[in-house]
């Protein structure tokens, strides 16, 4: 019965997103082409109203059974409505962070969802007392924001959270955690038909409505699994969102190094750099999804590892995310320290002194 709610839930998305295209244009939810954007036409948004509705017909069919189901799903209403209204009137952003803080204080504080402690690797633990709900309320926002910032490209949004839903779901399975699998893969699937419209050329855009509702999604799911455990354990969720979380970190980076309003748009998020070094659209898209599932199988790797397995490999994606965002240019094009460093190192010229 599951997987053919799977099933369901993936024709679904597939029948309802032209329905969701006639409705954008009958009310005018549309994203209109600037200096800022790819596309050059007038373009239908709102395609994550079809995500949603699938993923509750796929839910409605399998209900499966969880603690925080029912203010995981008041949650999700709340955000859906938030998108739908930016991809009509287009609402400020006081407004729109409104709406996310809303939906995750639903979750947070009524469903009492909150990280209130984690234990640390070498011994101890480290109590959040009341900063556990303002925290948790941070991690919901700031994914949530995260996938709505790669929102830039045809499939793009939709891709990477896949991969992120379906690296969550196969994490949930090995601990047991069957409604956070349950969630994540009738989401995946619903936003896997919903991508059948929305990769390159896209017919219709997820907008915010998609972008928000799959980034509290996934911030919610990504908790789940690792309330109240170890420092490394927590880690997790990090890596396998590695791909927007990256972005959006470079992004304030990025704003900060050159004296930006944080809140400033801008043609430097990680698809514009690939872009502008010679790849083509789906080209980027793809290498996206290459690097997303590349975090997805360290997160799997870094949670059978020994505390300093886990240290090593989490130094060594550092070191290979530095590198990635020196080679496009992420931040600045002649912000470089360390490829500068690893080219100035040369190499020792062993001699025979016999």
């Amino acid at each position: 019965m599951f997987y053919l709610t799977l099933v369901i839930s993936f024709f679904a998305a597939i029948l309802l997103t032209p329905l969701v295209k006639k409705l954008a244009f009958k009310i005018g939810a549309t994203d209109k082409p600037n200096h800022r954007k790819v596309h050059v036409k007038i373009m239908p948004r709102l395609g994550g109203l079809a995500i949603f509705l699938s993923f509750i017909i796929g839910i409605m069919i399998i209900h499966p059974d969880g603690e925080y189901h029912l203010p995981i799903l008041i949650g999700g209403i709340i955000i859906i409505l938030t998108g739908m209204l930016d991809d009509v009137k287009e609402i400020s952003p006081k407004l729109k962070l409104a709406g996310q803080i809303a939906a995750a204080a639903v979750v947070v504080i009524w469903g009492n969802l909150n990280v209130d402690f984690i234990n640390l690797p070498f011994g101890g633990r480290i109590e959040f007392g009341f900063l556990s709900i303002p925290l948790t309320m941070i991690w919901i926002i700031g994914i949530t924001n995260a996938i709505n910032l790669i929102d830039g490209l045809d499939g793009l949004a939709g891709g990477v959270s896949t991969i992120a839903l379906l690296t969550i779901a196969g994490m949930s399975i090995i601990q047991g955690n069957i409604y956070v699998s349950v969630m994540a893969l009738i989401l995946a699937a619903s936003t896997a038909g919903f991508l059948l419209y929305n990769f390159h050329p896209a017919k219709i855009f997820m907008g915010d409505t998609g972008a928000l509702f799959l980034g509290f999604m996934i911030g919610v799911l990504s908790l789940l699994g690792y309330k109240n455990v170890t420092f490394i354990s927590l880690i997790i969720p990090i890596i396998i969102l590695g791909v927007p979380i990256s972005d959006t970190f470079f992004a304030i980076i990025r704003r900060l190094v050159n004296k930006q309003p944080l809140s400033a748009p801008d043609k430097s998020h990680l698809h514009h750099c690939l872009l502008r070094i010679g790849f083509t659209h789906r080209q980027t898209v793809l290498l996206i999804y290459a690097m997303s599932t590349v975090f997805g199988l360290v997160a799997f790797i870094f949670s059978q590892a020994t505390v300093w397995g886990s240290l090593i490999v989490i130094l060594t994606l550092l070191i290979a995310i530095e590198i990635i965002v020196e080679k496009i240019g992420l931040i600045r094009e002649d912000y470089k320290p360390l490829l500068k460093f690893m080219k100035g190192i040369k190499p020792v010229n062993m001699k025979n002194n016999n």
